[in-house]
């Protein structure tokens, strides 16, 4: 590997202390005492909200059947469980999502620009399986949704599948060693196998406005983009905005990508923002032909794991992606190694980390200042916070948008967002600003599905509820299995590992899953199941390597991540990070699967 750059400019002490105090006032403008209670779910009088308007929701009859295996979530963790379970010779599988079809997110995201931010070489699962290379490095969602469907069809998927369905209680019964499922649609059927793959960012929220049932304009999420009215589709064209005023709520990650386009179509466009969201560079382009000419077997995990490598700080000979991702990380690496310029002073030294924290947020600043030609404006747009305070974006259209002269930046962070909403508009402090349309674009609930939430009941041997035994926290082997629950597992970082390319982490994950029922099916075991003792050393093992980020996670913005500057000191993740998990898991399975082995 070739040495890292020398540090560009050095901080002093007294800049430090600066930036930190600029910090601790930007996150106390945002901070309210309620917490995530300042949202409101989108059920009830706004279940409209989380309405599927892709798909008609079709009529059928209950199941009250047996299949071999159920995988609830038809996302990419659902659909990589699938396949692996199809690969391991498990032939009765019934796929289960709320959605009209598979895809999960990309199911239902499907708003103007929307793209992933992750090279899509090793973002697009089992793209050797399905026989495909992205015609992007960055892939549009369109093109994603449709891989999703491929990889369904390829493993043949669709064929007891059910689409909008909820999934409302998982029983154990114990005499024939299988679950009791039933649904929302009256399935009352029986399974042998039951993996839950529902996510944790499925549910859309709404900001709690007072006064946003009055509003008499048009309004709706952004995961259910209402194109019947916007017209358009997600390469943009909107062209029933025209002549409209609109406004967007939100400039996370979503609102990134949509604002260009709406600023494009609409005649008066309003950004409603909170907390600015720290821009990087894109830089989308057409796949590179040297990724073409690298398509040969193993193609697509070398990259994978090359990425790993990089993004996790292990280190790598190369940098096959060469990313916004990876030259960040590099650079963390480079302050915290000591492989560092040898001017800096000792009592710099002893910050290297925030240093380079800074430096990066002053990267982003000054791109900033370069581009958005009015001073205030650009002002307002500035992230001041750690660089993971928030998820990082990236785009090479978001920030001269705001150079349009129809486009009105609306900096909420002084009034606790926005103040309320009447029926003609959106009043921030004493100012009203009249639409015709809202637009939100203020994310999903965090956790309000699976287990976790308590909307998916499971009750396992001898009637104990999942979440009773989990009652002093969650008591899992590596994360995927729990005694007392035979033959349930779970998909997620819960005890598990955590990557900035999670869909990486889901097919390890599936992998593993898949090779512990295939061996279970080899060896005539009825069930799988850890020992008690396996999930208190675990339990262990997590407490003492789980990273420490609570400190952190104070000092931040609110904002998802924080639970809204209200961060819980609970450790969830396996510390040493996923390549060390991953080689754990293939550890484990070489030597102690039969632990699990009933």
């Amino acid at each position: 590997m070739s040495p890292s750059p020398p540090i560009p400019h050095r901080l002093k002490p007294e800049d430090l202390v600066a930036l930190r105090e600029r910090y601790r006032l930007e996150r106390d403008r945002r901070i309210r005492p309620d917490g995530t209670s300042q949202y409101r779910r989108a059920a009830g009088d706004f279940g409209y909200y989380a309405k599927d308007p892709y798909t008609e929701r079709a009529d059928r009859d209950p199941k009250t059947d047996r299949v071999e295996a159920v995988v609830i979530g038809g996302g990419f963790g659902g659909l990589l469980t699938g396949a692996k379970l199809r690969q391991a010779g498990v032939q009765q599988i019934r796929m289960i999502d709320e959605g009209g079809d598979f895809g999960g997110t990309w199911y239902w995201n499907r708003y103007p620009g929307i793209h992933c931010d992750i090279e899509a070489t090793i973002y697009m699962p089992l793209l050797e399986e399905v026989g495909y290379v992205p015609k992007w490095r960055y892939a549009p969602g369109e093109e994603i949704r449709q891989h999703c469907i491929a990889i369904a069809k390829r493993f043949d998927l669709y064929a007891d599948t059910l689409f909008h369905t909820r999934v409302t209680g998982l029983t154990w019964d114990e005499e024939n060693a299988e679950w009791q499922v039933t649904s929302d649609r009256g399935d009352d059927f029986r399974a042998r196998y039951v993996v839950i793959s529902s996510g944790t960012l499925t549910q859309p929220k709404l900001p709690g406005i007072p006064g946003i049932e009055d509003f008499q304009g048009h309004t709706f999420h952004t995961s259910r983009w209402d194109y019947g009215y916007t017209g358009g589709d997600q390469t943009g064209g909107l062209t029933g905005l025209a002549g409209k005023k609109v406004a967007v709520v939100g400039t996370g990650a979503t609102g990134i990508q949509v604002i260009p386009h709406l600023a494009e179509a609409a005649e008066r466009l309003y950004v409603f923002q909170r907390t600015p969201s720290t821009v990087d560079v894109r830089d989308n382009r057409p796949t590179d032909q040297s990724v073409l000419d690298s398509v040969r077997p193993g193609w697509q995990q070398e990259r994978m794991q090359n990425f790993l490598l990089n993004v996790t700080g292990a280190w790598a000979d190369e940098d096959l992606i060469g990313d916004r991702w990876t030259s960040t990380a590099k650079l963390q690496r480079q302050m915290l190694t000591g492989s560092v310029d040898s001017n800096i002073t000792d009592e710099e030294r002893d910050h290297l980390d925030e240093l380079a924290d800074f430096r990066k947020m002053d990267e982003i600043r000054e791109r900033i200042d370069a581009i958005v030609t009015d001073k205030a404006v650009a002002e307002t747009l500035k992230p001041w916070y750690r660089y993971m305070c928030k998820r990082p974006t990236f785009s090479d259209l978001y920030l001269q948008t705001f150079n349009r002269p129809n486009v009105t930046l609306v900096d909420t962070a002084d009034h606790g967002g926005i103040t309320r909403m009447t029926a003609t508009g959106v009043v921030v402090g004493d100012t009203e600003y009249e639409v015709d349309c809202v637009i939100f674009a203020t994310g999903f609930e965090v956790g309000i599905s699976g287990v976790l939430s308590g909307t998916l009941p499971v009750t396992g041997r001898g009637g104990m509820p999942l979440l009773g035994h989990w009652a002093r926290g969650p008591r899992t082997l590596h994360g995927f299995y729990s005694h007392g629950f035979p033959n349930l597992f779970h998909l997620g970082s819960l005890q598990n590992a955590a990557a900035v390319n999670f869909v990486h982490v889901l097919q390890e994950q599936a992998t593993h899953i898949a090779a512990v029922v295939g061996e279970a099916g080899k060896r005539g075991a009825r069930w799988i199941e850890p020992t008690a003792e396996a999930e208190e050393e675990w339990a262990g093992i997590i407490f003492q390597t789980a990273p420490k980020t609570f400190a952190f996670q104070t000092e931040c913005t609110p904002g998802y991540y924080n639970g809204e500057g209200q961060p819980r000191p609970v450790m969830f993740s396996y510390g040493p990070g996923p390549v060390a998990f991953h080689e754990l898991l293939r550890e484990w399975r070489a030597d102690s699967i039969d632990t699990v082995l009933r």
